[in-house]
């Protein structure tokens, strides 16, 4: 659930902390001053910035989906008979704070939401489409499309360095 934010003003070193943290957000301030010519204090004045105007939204470990026992990811597209606000927002909310969508997108066209989702298993993903779609009234269909192969994952944004 996303807040409307101005895009920040960045300048050239913030872009490029952001660069090196994006890579690896556990890289020592001194190293990144050497690499940015700033020095560590001045770093971590930007860095708290950065973090406290929501540039930086978290610092999170990225988990290999194999090693923690759910290797399947599946991109399912729903579609809802009522998008009156209420209905979207109830949905959002389902999506939300259902553990596996690791990430869900409400969009224009034909499908309302895109959802990622990880599971252990087909079994599991069952299991979930029980609970999540045909126990829902409101949705009309869903469509899935189980990946065949991890080509590029990730969340990293260019940001003009």
């Amino acid at each position: 659930m996303r807040k409307s934010v101005q895009p920040a003003a960045l300048d050239d070193f913030d872009r490029r902390i952001l660069a090196i943290l994006q890579k690896d957000n556990t890289t020592p301030q001194r190293e990144i001053g050497e690499a940015v010519n700033l020095s560590a204090p001045a770093v971590q004045r930007r860095i708290k910035r950065l973090t406290e105007t929501g540039v930086i939204q978290a610092n999170v470990a990225i988990l290999d989906p194999d090693a923690v026992g759910h290797p399947i990811t599946i991109f399912v597209e729903v579609e809802v008979f009522s998008e009156t606000a209420e209905q979207i927002e109830s949905a959002k909310r389902e999506f939300a704070r259902t553990p596996e969508i690791q990430q869900c997108y409400y969009v224009t066209g034909e499908t309302d939401f895109i959802l990622v989702v990880t599971v252990p298993t087909m079994a599991d993903y069952d299991a979930l489409t029980r609970r999540l779609f045909f126990g829902n009234n409101n949705v009309k269909r869903f469509r899935s499309f189980v990946a065949m192969d991890r080509v590029k994952v990730g969340l990293g944004l260019p940001v003009g360095v």
